[in-house]
């Protein structure tokens, strides 16, 4: 019982933490998108590209990106603004 408990945790928290690590894409037009990508110590875009491959299959152009501090210190967001092909 507590061996199934233990792999119900670990599976729920890992779950939990690949959330957090995710960009959000909102539609601006037709082909452009606005993507936030979550704050990440140093500041990697590499949720960003994930998230933009995912929505321009074909290939995508960053027109203007942007880094701030989030709210919790804890590292750098990217926001980026792309247009696919």
């Amino acid at each position: 019982m507590r061996r199934f408990a233990l792999a119900v945790l670990l599976v729920v928290s890992s779950v939990a933490l690949a959330a957090c690590s995710q960009s959000v894409a909102s539609r601006i037009d037709e082909r452009t998108f606005r993507i936030e990508g979550p704050e990440i110590p140093g500041g990697s875009n590499v949720p960003n590209q994930r998230t933009a491959a995912r929505m321009c299959p074909r290939g995508y152009r960053v027109l203007d990106e942007s880094q701030h501090r989030g709210e919790f210190q804890t590292g750098f967001a990217t926001v980026w603004t792309i247009r696919c092909l």
